[in-house]
């Protein structure tokens, strides 16, 4: 038995999926990305009127990653020191893979959960960086 857990103070999913789901004592979330919710705002990133790219900041994409996977957990009735897994998703290792890391550092010093990290060629909207976790619950 699960349960399908979606939440406002989250970015709307970009298909037909929950946040998370509960299943036993383990709460799975879907990949969440670092738009802001209720609107299609994305930290870190501006485009001119054309759609090209005006300015870019992966440190403030990152971070908003990071508050919507906390928002996630605690709306799913878990917390951020009981994730056990971390896969992340980059669109641009090479750039992007050294402030990631240590804005990871920063965020997980406490609790370090197992990571993973892979270089995609893109995501389903103009970000960079999606993580999928799993945690515990209770």
């Amino acid at each position: 038995m699960s349960e399908k857990i979606s939440t406002s103070k989250a970015p709307a999913a970009v298909g037909l999926y929950p946040h998370a789901r509960k299943v036993g004592n383990l709460l799975f979330l879907s990949g969440i990305g670092p738009r802001e919710a209720g609107t299609d705002k994305i930290p870190g990133l501006e485009f001119d009127k054309y759609g090209n790219y005006k300015s870019f900041n992966f440190e403030a994409q990152c971070r908003s990653v990071f508050e919507n996977v906390r928002v996630v957990l605690e709306e799913s009735g878990s917390n951020w020191n009981q994730l056990v897994d971390v896969t992340v998703f980059l669109t641009n290792m090479k750039r992007d893979f050294q402030t990631y890391n240590q804005l990871y550092a920063e965020y997980f010093k406490d609790n370090q959960p197992c990571r993973t990290t892979v270089e995609i060629n893109s995501l389903p909207s103009p970000i960079c960086i999606e993580l999928k976790c799993i945690a515990e619950i209770g």
